[in-house]
């Protein structure tokens, strides 16, 4: 039985006042959520402020990225040690406005998943296609072509099966739409049918997350999808009270 994964991505929103209230808001009612994990990423310069209001909750603390590197001379990076150091457990790898606007190629992705998992974090690692390339008929490909590059050697499978993947449809990110329940379930249940080309048992353990506008209106059909194992959270998850319903549509 895959334990569900909400996690909340806060992107590049916030202040000092309005982190400590919302992680005050979301860990008030945790006690409620112990049958799925709980994960929220702040920016960074938040992340160690994060870490010690949740300290004794349920709920893990995650960036929203990392470096290949260990350490030296690349200004404005954030290392995995860095990231491990103050506390954060989980990482968002990939996402697609990284993939977007800082040109990350799978390769690059497929590293950044292996620096995290040395570190001991859990990368949340995201794959999906634009609207261009899913009217174009292309989804599959595409999808297929990511996940090929995270599985391309030996220790990128080890790597994978110590992560989550999550979904997102580009098309449905920030737009108001949303992939249907259906439409969604179809993709996950593709992305667990190529992991078991590879190895079966890595396919059946394998979270894979829904991130494409989750609201509570929607995340109860979601989550009821048989290859669906949670979500990655955008603008939702700014607001504790629809992020913890989201999540609650977990339990």
């Amino acid at each position: 039985m895959r334990r569900p994964l909400v996690a909340g991505n806060w992107k590049m929103n916030g202040s000092r006042a309005s982190v400590a209230s919302l992680t005050r808001e979301i860990t008030a009612k945790l006690e409620d959520l112990m049958s799925i994990d709980v994960a929220i990423c702040p920016p960074y310069i938040y992340l160690e402020q994060v870490v010690r209001a949740v300290e004794g909750c349920h709920v893990m603390v995650g960036g929203q990225d990392l470096s290949v590197h260990v350490a030296g001379a690349y200004t404005g990076e954030i290392s995995a040690e860095m990231l491990s150091d103050v506390g954060v457990k989980t990482v968002i790898v990939g996402h697609s406005e990284r993939r977007t606007y800082h040109h990350e190629s799978d390769t690059l992705v497929a590293q950044k998943c292996q620096v995290a998992v040395r570190a001991g974090l859990l990368p949340i690692v995201c794959v999906g296609e634009t609207l261009a390339q899913r009217e174009a008929d292309r989804t599959e490909e595409v999808i297929a072509a990511q996940l090929t590059a995270l599985l391309a050697s030996e220790e990128g499978k080890m790597t994978l099966a110590a992560s989550v993947i999550a979904y997102e449809p580009v098309w449905a990110i920030g737009t108001g739409k949303t992939a249907t329940p259906q439409q969604a379930q179809d993709v996950h249940a593709f992305i667990r049918g190529r992991l078991a080309a590879y190895d079966s048992e890595l396919a059946d353990n394998m979270r894979i997350l829904y991130g494409g506008s989750v609201k509570p209106e929607n995340a109860a059909e979601l989550f009821a999808m048989a290859d669906i194992d949670g979500g990655l959270i955008g603008g939702a998850s700014l607001n504790a009270r629809d992020f913890l319903a989201i999540c609650a549509a977990a339990c």
